[in-house]
């Protein structure tokens, strides 16, 4: 398998350093408010990775943090203190925000077929650790403490842009423009590890530590999570490409400068989700969810078909007609997949040359748009229903679309919706939408339309069933 390495910028064979074992992390979400789409594309294609290193042999451990400390916008203490500002917002603490919000995390996660890493730890189990790794860079003469704060000293590194997708004089302005530089730190790029002094004076999770009572930076604790569950030596490390700088920067300066080697041999990065209007963002008001979607009468698997049909190293548009393009395209698979008669012997050789397909298409990069291509190939194929019923389940295992679910739930009969004009099948999800929101008038002069164009609609015990007129 090849992957494309952020760290080297080019794609590698993937070598764990133990033969048959891999050493996987996952940075988790700030749980200060829901997951929109756009992160949960991230966790997405990291599932994928991950079933596809099962599915190929190997064993995984996959770790995942949850940022429940104090999650500020910039290392400068500016910005707003993510978890302070949710708990203001519904009048609540900060663990009872960081307990609703995680709970709704993995809600959107099974919806979505996203399976649960093997570890899942909060930041606030682990304020030991981030301490001693902070002593220990202070003994080492990586970190210094200046106004309170205790700071990493990327001036004692060789190299600390080590992604280097831009350039040095960009990458030290921040993560934004506009915000005030922190006087304490030596160097523009320093960051911080443990805060005592902080503009936040009422932050309310705060901790004894060598250096007064306070709480950790946000990057000591992806580093000290991993380091506690995996190790010295880090296979594979993933999350959203917006994380690259500072985020993962700090962490290999952290992790190396703590341990003495070099820490992770792959980084997996996932591009953003876009919308018309840029980058998807909680920032800007309202945001999709998984719920919102759900309320638009949009299956979950749907908006991870959708996902998979594009490149997880290439922005992603959204928009509604997009997903309504995806919606069309999955029910006619499934569609296709009810009317496969379970029947004759498993043709081995076929087999076998389409599981090959499938995995050449994820062997190379992960190219899950060229794995659902070989799906619709295995329908196309001569060989027999259990043939192509037992492919289908296991690039499933893979994709995790639910197809063989979907298409039991909508039986064996056919109702013709797969030959259906794409206009027709894009009128039915509004309609469907429509019902869902409890406008039966919208919903009835859709139907009319449709009426119109030559289809006729029925609601029945197996779903809506489309026929063309006589």
């Amino acid at each position: 398998m090849k992957l494309f390495n952020s760290l080297t910028h080019d794609k590698q064979e993937f070598i764990p350093r133990t033969e048959g074992k891999v050493s996987m992390y996952t940075c988790g979400p700030t749980v200060y408010h829901y997951a929109h789409i756009g992160n949960l594309r991230s966790y997405i294609m990291e599932d994928v990775l991950e079933k596809y290193l099962r599915f190929t042999g190997l064993d995984v451990t996959r770790v995942m943090n949850i940022t429940d400390v104090g999650h500020l916008t910039s290392d400068g203490d500016t910005g707003d203190d993510k978890m302070l500002k949710g708990a203001r917002r519904e009048h609540k603490t900060v663990m009872e925000i960081a307990k609703f919000y995680t709970d709704a995390f993995f809600a959107d996660c099974k919806k979505l077929n996203i399976k649960t890493p093997d570890v899942v730890e909060p930041a606030t189990s682990c304020i030991d650790e981030f301490i001693r790794v902070t002593a220990s860079l202070i003994e080492k003469g990586y970190a210094y403490e200046a106004g309170g704060n205790i700071y990493f000293d990327t001036s004692k590194l060789e190299k600390y842009y080590v992604f280097g997708d831009v350039s040095e004089e960009d990458l030290e302005v921040g993560v934004r423009e506009g915000v005030e530089e922190d006087g304490n730190k030596r160097n523009k790029a320093d960051f911080v590890l443990w805060f005592t002094k902080s503009k936040f004076d009422d932050q309310e999770l705060k901790w004894e530590s060598p250096w007064g009572i306070g709480y950790p930076g946000w990057h000591i604790e992806c580093s000290c999570i991993s380091m506690k569950h995996l190790g010295e030596y880090l296979d594979l490390h993933c999350g959203g490409i917006d994380n690259a700088f500072p985020h993962h920067t700090n962490e290999i300066a952290q992790s190396e400068a703590y341990l003495g080697h070099e820490w992770c041999n792959y980084w997996f990065h996932v591009h953003h989700l876009n919308t018309t209007g840029g980058k998807m963002s909680k920032s800007k008001g309202e945001f999709l969810t998984v719920s919102l979607l759900e309320e638009k009468g949009y299956d979950p698997l749907v908006y991870r078909m959708f996902c998979l049909s594009s490149h997880y190293r290439r922005s992603l548009v959204f928009s509604y007609e997009n997903l309504d393009n995806a919606a069309v395209a999955y029910k006619k698979l499934v569609s296709k997949i009810a009317r496969i008669n379970a029947e004759g012997e498993i043709d081995k050789k076929e087999y076998d040359r389409l599981i090959q397909c499938f995995t050449d298409a994820m062997d190379n990069d992960l190219n899950t748009a060229q794995a659902i291509t070989v799906l619709y190939d295995v329908l196309k194929s001569e060989a027999s229903g259990n043939t192509k019923l037992a492919l289908i389940k296991e690039f499933d295992k893979v994709l995790s679309i639910g197809l063989i679910e979907a298409a039991a739930k909508l039986g064996a009969e056919s109702d013709g919706s797969e030959d259906i004009p794409a206009e027709i099948a894009q009128l039915i999800e509004q309609r469907k939408a429509a019902r869902k929101a409890k406008d039966f008038a919208l919903a009835d002069s859709i139907r009319d339309k449709i009426s119109e164009l030559g289809y006729i609609v029925e609601e029945t015990r197996q779903g809506t069933k489309v026929t063309k007129k006589a």
